[in-house]
């Protein structure tokens, strides 16, 4: 069996880079720390390091060891801070990764209900796009991700938990009325990160244009700036619409688009007290 005192050595040195480095951070000596990994080593049969100059670097066998060693010790971690709360929630914490525009509507009223009703949880909240959200999750770094998916079709992995929150319809902007989407085959158009610039793609496709891509950006202030500008024409979620909508422009929902916003939690129910916590109040602040 692997000795998870070593298995945190290992992570020690995969994040700092260094033996000197990962034996001050876990307040050892460095021939601690080499004893660990070299015991480490003999338990796996793996080598897990190798010299590079004066420094070393990870092995394959060793990355693959740091990423389930993250993991690992984030379950345990958790484990252990849960049974501190315990089912009381007296104190403790819980972790959510969400991304901006769900932190700049809905989140913020959840985190104020579970504060009111849990006041000793703790609440860390950490702003990430989906596929970084659900890589926190994976690692066990969050306990709740609240991502979107535009296909509601696509595979979840077995270990994943998909909880719908909502769907949020997508909407056509523009500086004047915009009416329907097959009329603005001639402009330019705004596109934002590559997910949400394949789904404009997509929709664009459905009404039997390809849009011409004049400019790019995530940020939906200064995308709307651009449209109130007669810089081109966007589409653009509800949520962010809520979460901030330029006095200056026009928008228009386009029908049968929206994407579709989860709460992923790792494994199937019953969930620790903080994460069911979260989640319900995640539920009742739509």
């Amino acid at each position: 069996m692997l000795d998870v005192v070593r298995l945190r050595v290992l992570l020690a040195v995969a994040r700092t880079g260094s033996l000197t480095a990962a034996a001050k951070e876990l307040h050892y000596s460095q021939p601690s720390v080499s004893h660990h990994l070299a015991r480490l080593e003999a338990e796996t049969g793996a080598k897990l390091l190798q010299r590079v100059g004066r420094g070393i670097r990870l092995t394959e066998a060793g990355r693959l060891l740091a990423e389930r060693s993250a993991e690992i010790i984030g379950r345990l971690d958790d484990t252990a801070e849960e049974l501190a709360a315990h089912v009381g929630l007296r104190s403790g914490r819980v972790r959510l990764a969400g991304f901006p525009s769900a932190l700049g509507t809905f989140i913020p009223r959840a985190a104020m209900r579970l504060a009111r009703e849990h006041p000793g949880l703790r609440l860390h909240l950490t702003e990430t796009e989906p596929p970084e959200a659900l890589r926190l999750l994976r690692a066990g770094r969050v306990d709740v991700a609240v991502m979107f998916r535009y296909d509601d079709t696509e595979p979840e992995d077995s270990d994943i938990h998909m909880i719908h929150l909502l769907d949020d319809p997508s909407y056509l902007v523009s500086p004047t009325p915009p009416g329907e989407l097959a009329d603005h085959a001639e402009s330019s158009w705004i596109a934002g990160c590559d997910r949400c610039r394949g789904h404009l793609l997509d929709i664009c496709a459905k009404a039997g244009f390809a849009p011409r891509i004049s400019f790019t950006s995530d940020d939906v202030v200064a995308v709307q700036a651009l449209v109130a500008a007669g810089m081109g024409l966007t589409v653009l979620p509800g949520l962010a619409l809520t979460a901030h909508r330029n006095p200056d422009v026009e928008i228009s929902r386009v029908p049968g688009s929206a994407r579709h916003v989860h709460a992923a939690v790792h494994g199937e129910p019953p969930y620790p007290p903080a994460t069911e916590a979260l989640l319900t109040a995640l539920r009742t602040s739509l």
